[in-house]
């Protein structure tokens, strides 16, 4: 299950037990509508094990400035509240996956 990414909540996610990862999009991105249900199919594939959230970077720029997201789809991996890896621009399937079992 995907969890909606805010300024408010972001910090709770980060500090939580499991790995984090979190994608950066916009509504009129077509890339990142592209990817989509790549990362909601992936999500659900880890639930349990990785959240994996979506940040508005309309609507949260904060978090977005503060990992220097300059580019969407921006998609940052965390664990244990540390950035480890990201992945900019539409990645096949594969490519996520990769980075999705590294985190475990």
């Amino acid at each position: 299950m995907e969890v909606v990414i805010t300024n408010e909540n972001f910090k709770s996610y980060l500090e939580g037990s499991m790995p984090l990862v979190v994608d950066f999009w916009a509504t009129w991105c077509g890339p990142c509508r592209a990817i989509a249900p790549v990362i909601k199919q992936l999500a659900e594939e880890y639930d349990g094990k990785i959240v994996v959230g979506k940040c508005d970077v309309e609507d949260n720029d904060d978090i977005a400035v503060e990992y220097g997201v300059r580019n969407i789809p921006t998609i940052l991996f965390f664990k244990d509240g540390q950035l480890v890896d990201r992945l900019v621009g539409a990645q096949p399937k594969a490519k996520f996956d990769e980075k999705f079992k590294a985190l475990l």
